[in-house]
This record gives C-alpha cells, structure tokens and sequence, in this order.
C-alpha cells in the first residue's frame, strides 16, 4: 500500500463482515517519522522493519505529512498457530521496557513456505451461535440509549426463531425462503423501533453494523446486498475496495485506483444553502429527481433539532448557528442515524446497504451551519444559491405575514408576528423593530455566515448557482451541477418549470416593488455584502 507525500487515509472504521474475524498486518518498507498512524486515542510511528496490527473496528487514519512516499506490505489474516504464537510475544505501543526486545524474524534464502489459504470465511446460512455472537457483540458496543431494551427483546427473539429454523432445515435451500421472511420481518422491526437512531461507541450507526455482520449475511440467497457485504469495503463499506494495480518494472510501487473515502456510509452529500426565499425548494425538487440521489424529502427542522443539544430551546435560545464542536460523537451518530432511516430516492426506495448513500439536503438554516455539518458529514460539498436580495427580502416579508413559516411561537422575550424562517445570532437585537429591518437582518447574518464559511472550504468543495439563470435555462443548469456532483442525469427540463410546494403566489419578479419602501433603504446599508454576494455567484 502506497500512500504519497502530504496525502492521508481519511478517518474511518472497517465494517463489514471481512472485518469481524480478521486483522490487517502492517510490515513498513518504506517509511518516515512524518507518517503517524491514529488509532481511537492512539497514535504512533510504524518503523521500517516493524510488524503491526490494530483495531479496524476503532476509528483510524494515516498522516503522511513529509514530502516522501510511504509503502507497506500488508496482509489480511484470521492468524494461524505459529501467527498467535507470535502474536502472545509481542507487547502494545510505549515504552518498551527492559524486560521485552523485539524479535527478528530472518528470511531464510531459498525457502518457499507453505501457506493455509482460506476457503471458508462466509456463511450460506449462519450458524445461530455465530449470529448470536455478533447480536451480543453489538448491543455491548451500543451507546446508553432507552430504545435499547426493546430491541434487545427483538433481537433476542430473532435469534432463538433463527434457532427453530436452524434445527428444521440447516442449510438446505428448502428453508431458505423461511430464513428470508425472518429477516426481511426482523429488518422491519428493528427500524421501526428506531434502531437506525442508536450509535456505537466507534461512531458507527447500530444498524449498519447489524446489517453487515448479521441482516446482510446471515443467508447467501442474492438478497439484502449480500454479494457485496462478502467483500472486504476497507474503510468505505459500500464502495469496492481500494484496488492496487500491478508494480511496474523499475519501479516496485502500487498504484491505488480509486480514492479512499473520507465516509463510508455517505459519500459526497450535498447540502444547498441560501437565505430563505431564495428559491431553494424549487433546486431541491429538480435536483432530487437526478438519479441515485436520496433525500428526505422536505425540509430537515425537526430532524436536526430533534436531536439533544441541537434546538435553540436547548442552548439558551441563541440562534440556529452550530459550529463544529457541537457535532459530538453522539450528536454526529445521531443526526447520521436520522439521516439514513429517512432518506428516499426518487422512486420512494430507501437506501438497501450495497452502495454508499449521495444525499441532497435543503434546508435554509443550514445557512447557518456549514462547519457543523462538515464535521457530521466528512465529504460534505455545498451548492450556493444566490438570488437577487430585493426579491429575496420580498418574499421574506410576505412569508412573515402569511403565517405559513412560523418556527419558534415560544420564543422568549420576542414580540410581534410569530417569529418565522431561521433564528439569526443576535435576533435579540430586533425585539420592536419593524419588520423590513428583521428580514433585512436575517438575510445579512445567513449571507455573510454562509459566504465566511464556503470561503474557507477547498474549492472544489461548493459551487454557486444563480436563481434566475436557473430559471432562463434549467436544462443546462442542472446538468452543470450535476457534473459537478457527480450525479446522473437523465431528465428533460421545460422552461417552465412547475410551482414549488411553498409558493404563496404566481412568480414575478417585480413583486417585491409592493415592500420597496421597507426593502431599498436597508439594502443600501448592506452594500458591500450584496455586491460580494453577487460576485461570489458570478460564473
């Protein structure tokens, strides 16, 4: 395995059913002190020579960050006698202590070693005492969490049904049609009592750890992304693994053809952020037609706020901005959770496990919460539209006096109409001013947050798109971002593109001349944001 000067292996964890029994040994051929390899807590420098094996199960990465090309030999094995016997030897990283040396293990010139090679390492039907092995494995490695109990009861019950139909039939293919309706029966069940909600204490969602070593493996009948759960997804668990291509004469160096993911369940996903009013619903529902692409369908308010921690209500009502320290492991675990239980395609099909997730989500608040969300989601990129502010301010009035978009009635100390759209830092601010200056605000605080934010990000991380030029010629649009997506695209758009579901009346783009007094005065205060949002926008 090569990994290149100032290049690394994103963060992650191994899951898949390869993974449960077998370890990857590390020999360093060629290596440096820059390159540090992370582990949970630890991390260490493996030197040439050296012979290491970790935890997959951990969250781990590697860091080159010298000039040089590091390259390991490395190997996958459940460990043989003469393995274990070396293994029992050796001693975990620190101090090494008088009392241990490490051992030279010499080559012996000429010698061609007998090697076991594998020939059995997946179940047709699982045994109930290895599906039971891993049930109990996983709810011991589940974060605290009420729903716990019942599935417990669930699983437990799944396993002694999985035993009954065991002791009937083994693994004759006769019983593999009552296998399956157990755990299309059982997969049903454990979603409906919010196990896609439940964390591990590696980040990992319970139910895609379940699905791997369990729902997706348990019988080999072509179901459930079996094929591809039999494979080892090293550090992206749906995606085909990391493939070396041959070393090349004279140069004794692997290639690696595809990329390593920073996120193995979702890959790229791609949030739209802009003020509200900006037009955003009417991108999502285009876009959300792009094939392979997943959404939850709607806006993602109680989604994201339902989650402890992350409603203003829970942090003193400040505003809906969250950072990247309030994606905590449990939050992140959570939110990811939520995200994957929901998400549908546009044929209504949820994500089935072999592949990973390409999600869209709109939500405007997510003006606010760029860096949180690249914590949650490690690909996250961002699509930036921009919309003339005079229009956006109009409707923003409008949507104020409609009632349609009220978000906090509660929220203390505010007076007026209901408070609606995001909760920008220092509303506080706004209690009695009328209400062109509270939307003139709200807009400036997601503008010039969202523009901070995207500016300090990679470029090819966002892009931006301009809401009336997505208008003149959606076709061409959409299929622009698309190819920056990486989606496919296989519609034909009009012109006229239908109405949104939140329209309060027929588009023109003359209608915010109705609030032109409240409007006009404040954008000339704001002067300098416009003119750098819309040359953000210009492409």
């Amino acid at each position: 395995m090569r990994l290149s000067g100032q290049a690394e292996v994103k963060p992650h964890v191994d899951v898949n059913y390869y993974w449960r029994e077998r370890m990857r040994v590390h020999f360093p051929v060629l290596t440096t002190p820059s390159v540090r390899f992370q582990c949970g807590e630890g991390e260490v420098n493996m030197g040439e020579g050296e012979c290491w094996v970790f935890d997959t199960w951990r969250r781990h990465r590697v860091l080159n960050e010298g000039n040089h090309t590091r390259i390991h030999l490395v190997a996958d094995t459940v460990g043989g006698e003469r393995f274990w016997d070396l293994l029992n030897r050796a001693r975990p990283p620190g101090p090494r202590g008088a009392d241990w040396q490490p051992e030279l293990i010499a080559p012996s010139p000429g010698a061609a070693p007998a090697l076991d090679f594998e020939s059995v390492n997946a179940p047709v039907v699982m045994s109930p005492w290895e599906l039971r092995e891993h049930i109990v494995f996983l709810l011991g490695e589940a974060l605290p969490d009420p729903r716990l109990a019942p599935l417990q009861v669930a699983l437990l019950q799944f396993a002694r049904r999985w035993q009954a139909l065991w002791s009937c039939h083994g693994t004759d293919r006769e019983g593999w049609p009552r296998y399956r309706r157990l755990l299309d029966a059982t997969r049903a069940e454990l979603l409906a009592r919010g196990v896609g909600e439940i964390g591990l204490r590696n980040e990992v969602g319970l139910m895609q750890a379940l699905s791997a070593y369990v729902l997706d493996m348990a019988l080999a009948d072509g179901h459930s992304g079996d094929a591809a759960s039999r494979l080892d997804h090293h550090g992206a668990q749906a995606t085909p693994p990391a493939v070396a291509a041959p070393a090349h004469a004279g140069t004794g160096v692997a290639t690696a053809v595809r990329r390593p993911l920073a996120d193995a369940v979702f890959e790229r996903p791609v949030f739209l952020v802009s003020p509200p009013r900006s037009g955003s619903t009417l991108l999502f529902e285009t876009l959300a037609q792009a094939e392979g692409v997943y959404t939850i369908g709607d806006e993602s308010h109680q989604l994201i706020e339902g989650v402890e921690g992350l409603a203003p209500s829970q942090r003193d009502h400040a505003s809906n901005r969250l950072l990247a320290d309030d994606a905590t492991a449990s939050v992140a675990t959570a939110l990811r959770s939520r995200f994957l239980a929901a998400l549908r395609d546009r044929s209504g099909r949820a994500p089935d496990g072999t592949q990973t997730v390409r999600m869209l989500e709109k939500t405007p608040k997510n003006a606010l919460r760029i860096p949180f969300l690249r914590a949650v989601f490690p690909e996250a990129r961002f699509i930036y539209l921009h919309r003339d502010p005079r229009q956006v301010l109009g409707s923003m009035i409008d949507g104020w006096e409609s009632g349609q978009f009220q978000m906090y009635p509660q929220l203390p100390g505010w007076r007026g109409l209901t408070w609606s759209f995001l909760l920008t830092p220092g509303w506080r601010e706004l209690i009695g001013a009328p209400l062109g200056e509270v939307v003139a605000r709200q807009w400036e605080a997601a503008t010039s947050c969202l523009l901070d934010d995207l500016e300090a990000l990679p470029d090819a991380h966002w892009i931006t798109i301009d809401h009336d030029r997505f208008l003149a010629d959606p076709q061409a649009e959409v299929a622009r971002l698309c190819q920056w997506a990486g989606w496919g695209w296989d519609r034909s758009l009009d012109r006229n593109l239908p109405l949104s579901r939140y329209t309060l009346t027929a588009p023109d783009p003359q209608k915010w001349r109705r609030h032109a007094d409240a409007i006009e005065p404040r954008l000339a205060g704001m002067r300098s944001l416009v003119e750098r949002a819309a040359r953000v926008a210009a492409y």
